[in-house]
């Protein structure tokens, strides 16, 4: 085996033995608490509650860690088990030896390769873990509803997407990796509008919000922060799940606000407007202007850093592949690079979670209040069995949000 293999593999285990060390340290914190809750999360949580989501956040990273194992053990045979060049080889024979399709077949071939296996373990997360906490609302035809229009959606845009990636090469020559960047961060802002109108209404039903005081009072609070959304609109998620959740589509004039049904019946009024006050607070500090132009350099990056690997003469015949070949390099980083920024996990979570607490001030500002914030998270992580409790290192790699006892500790320090 070349040293290049042996690299991507220590690099592969080195993940993986990280993502154990993480839950291992996680699940002790967690069960160091079970017995006494900390004095700040038992005024967050009644005991019994407390004890659910104890039995909930153990459960759920005791699957998760097979999880990791099962998607690994797969990757390594994809990777390292003569897969790839087969498979390369079997879409390069269709039709012209230099043909973009059959490249771009290549990559969403090894796509559903990868995607199949995990299928049981997606079901069983679904059908038994959310099941038995009370969070599934999905039924067996649903899911697999939801699986078959994501399959055909990946084969739609997937197949249209890698195709002119693929074909830059022959358009533009060297100069592809530029005009890549340019045509997947295009596609990239295009769906911020195109999604809520075209892609959610496949899988969601999306119905404007009711005439009515909790719309008055919306539109007030956008009206006084200077955000304006082109609607306002309820999206029925408790046919999938209970846990809920608010977010915004688009930007500039295409904004949407969206609210989860089951957001709406566990909030009271107030309560949803602090919770959109949080949200109207990430436009206006500019956090996703920022989020955009840190997401349009790493882009940019990893297409110069594929494009220096499609022609480097170590990188593609070390998987034995064609060197120079854009489709396999394109595919081996998407496949390779999360082994090495899962490194860089925190650095990103650092930030996202100083936007929060930036939100949160700016929330309770135009609230005039933390209170009304303060009891939506409050009843968002007793709904949703949060873990109040995890390991500083464990939140550090996964969290992007502060844990609810440092945003109240941070709410109630600045007012």
């Amino acid at each position: 085996m070349s040293p290049v293999l042996w690299i991507v593999a220590g690099l592969i285990l080195l993940r993986l033995v990280g993502e154990w060390i993480l839950s291992a340290l996680n699940r002790a914190e967690v069960r160091r608490n079970a017995d006494q809750a900390p004095p700040a999360v038992a005024a967050i949580m009644d005991e019994p509650t407390y004890k659910k989501s104890v039995s909930y956040t153990l459960e759920q990273s005791r699957f998760e860690q097979l999880s990791e194992f099962y998607d690994t053990l797969v990757l390594v045979l994809v990777v390292f088990g003569g897969v790839l060049p087969w498979v390369f080889g079997q879409m390069v024979s269709w039709g012209n030896t230099d043909a973009v399709w059959n490249r771009t077949l290549f990559i969403l071939v090894i796509g559903v390769l990868l995607s199949i296996p995990s299928l049981p373990f997606e079901w069983w997360a679904q059908f038994r873990l959310e099941e038995k906490f009370g969070f599934n609302k999905s039924t067996p035809g649903l899911w697999v509803s939801d699986k078959l229009k994501g399959f055909a959606l990946m084969m739609v845009l997937g197949y249209a997407l890698i195709w002119v990636l693929l074909s830059l090469v022959n358009w533009v020559g060297q100069s592809w990796w530029l005009w890549g960047f340019g045509v997947l961060f295009g596609f990239q802002l295009l769906m911020l509008v195109l999604y809520p109108k075209l892609i959610l209404p496949l899988f969601n039903k999306l119905t404007p919000l009711p005439e009515g005081e909790l719309r008055d009072r919306l539109l007030a609070l956008g009206d006084r922060t200077g955000f304006k959304a082109q609607a306002i609109q309820v999206m029925d998620g408790s046919k999938r799940s209970g846990h809920s959740n608010a977010f915004f589509t688009g930007f500039g004039l295409y904004r949407r606000i969206v609210l989860y049904d089951t957001l709406m019946n566990q909030l009271s009024e107030e309560e949803l407007e602090a919770v959109l006050a949080h949200e109207i607070g990430h436009y206006r500090c500019g956090h996703i202007p920022k989020m955009i132009a840190i997401s349009a350099a790493m882009l940019l990056g990893g297409f110069a850093l594929i494009a220096w690997l499609a022609n480097s003469t170590w990188f593609n015949p070390a998987f034995g592949l064609p060197l120079g070949e854009i489709a396999p390099s394109l595919l081996l980083f998407g496949l390779l690079s999360g082994a090495v920024t899962f490194w860089f996990s925190p650095i990103g979570n650092f930030f996202s979670r100083k936007h929060e607490y930036e939100a949160d001030t700016f929330a309770r500002d135009a609230m005039k209040s933390g209170e009304p914030l303060s009891g939506a998270l409050r009843k968002l992580a007793q709904k949703n069995l949060s873990n109040l409790t995890p390991h500083p290192w464990f939140s550090a790699f996964y969290y992007s949000h502060p844990t609810l006892v440092e945003r109240e500790r941070a709410l109630q320090n600045t007012e």
